[in-house]
């Protein structure tokens, strides 16, 4: 595909599993693995830390001129990317159910979406990356030469983010959880800007009966036809 990034976009909904496929397609592949949602969770922080109300432009606009943000690889492949955010690791910080759903709130506004599209592209640029999101294939890297779209029905992904709180030895309310999951859910396909749905040219692919490994193969399989 001459015309087209070396991208693999995969996209979907909170809690299908998009990171733990996306780090196994780049490894496999040797390419980048590149957590778009991470970039949002971390300026929802930053936004929390300083006490700001991410409504308040003026305030929000200067959050990001002086934003230091880093994604480095991950210490093992079933981590999450290590994020720096002003010097300090954050990534522990960023994976609660607050911020993901104060990232939600945020990713909706359009000065944080202008500030880190552009810098996602940056480092697309070059190609040979997988770029995980909600909005990657659409309008991130609407170029990209492979774009996967996957989903789960809420009830699975609830189990599925109940599980791994548990491990963690944390109590939860699961009925709560189901609920943060649909309104997530509902906040993101409805936004008006960069709204979560899938490319028209992207390969759809339903996780719910089916573990990371035979997704990351469906995905390969694509991308080797390819």
């Amino acid at each position: 595909m001459p015309d087209r990034l070396e991208v693999v976009t995969i996209d979907g909904p909170s809690g299908v599993g998009k990171s733990t496929v996306s780090r196994k397609v780049a490894a496999i592949l040797g390419f980048t693995y590149l957590d778009t949602g991470a970039m949002y969770r971390a300026v929802a922080l930053k936004c929390q830390m300083a006490g700001i109300n991410p409504g308040d432009e003026a305030a929000l606009r200067e959050i990001l001129a002086s934003l230091d943000l880093h994604l480095l690889p991950a210490r093992a492949e079933e981590d999450d990317v290590q994020v720096i955010l002003d010097g300090e690791n954050v990534g522990d910080r960023i994976r609660t159910q607050e911020i993901s759903m104060l990232a939600s709130a945020v990713s909706a506004l359009k000065p944080v979406r202008d500030a880190l599209t552009g810098k996602q592209q940056e480092l697309g640029a070059r190609g040979r990356i997988v770029a995980e999101g909600r909005d990657t294939g659409t309008v991130v890297f609407p170029g990209a030469a492979w774009k996967f779209y996957l989903d789960a029905t809420p009830d699975e992904r609830a189990r599925r983010r109940i599980n791994q709180l548990r491990q963690k030895g944390l109590e939860i309310n699961e009925q709560d959880i189901l609920a943060q999951i649909i309104k997530r859910d509902r906040d993101d396909s409805e936004r008006t800007i960069a709204p979560l749905k899938a490319a028209p040219d992207a390969v759809h692919i339903d996780s719910t009966m089916i573990g990371p490994d035979e997704v990351v193969g469906r995905i390969l399989e694509v991308v080797g036809k390819k």
